[in-house]
C-alpha cells in the first residue's frame, strides 16, 4: 500500500475498514435474532404453541451460533434461551 500523508497509517485505516466491515455483520445477526425472537412471542401470545415448539430449537441455535462469534456474550445468549423456552413452558401449562 502506498504512504499516505503525515498523520494517518495504513495500519490504523485497515483497522477501520475491518471495524465497519465486522460491525454490519453483527448488526444483521442481532437484527435476525430480533425478528425471530418478536415472531416467537407473537405464535405465544397467540397460542400457536405447534409452531413455536418448532422455532424455539431455531432460535437457541441463532442465539448459540452469535454467542460462538462472539456477536452477543455466551451469558446473554444462555439468558435469552432461558427465557424463550420459561415463555413457552408457561404458555403450554396454562392452555391446558
Amino acid at each position: 500500500m502506498a504512504k499516505l500523508k503525515t498523520g494517518r497509517h495504513t495500519s490504523a485505516i485497515k483497522a477501520v475498514r475491518q471495524a465497519e466491515k465486522r460491525a454490519a455483520v453483527n448488526r444483521g445477526i442481532k437484527v435476525k435474532i430480533h425478528e425471530k425472537t418478536k415472531n416467537f412471542k407473537k405464535l405465544i401470545s397467540a397460542k400457536d404453541l405447534e409452531n413455536a415448539s418448532k422455532m424455539l430449537p431455531e432460535l437457541s441455535s441463532m442465539l448459540d451460533k452469535a454467542a460462538k462469534r462472539g456477536t452477543i456474550h455466551r451469558n446473554s445468549a444462555s439468558r435469552y434461551k432461558s427465557r424463550l423456552s420459561q415463555m413457552y413452558k408457561k404458555a403450554a401449562t396454562s392452555g391446558k
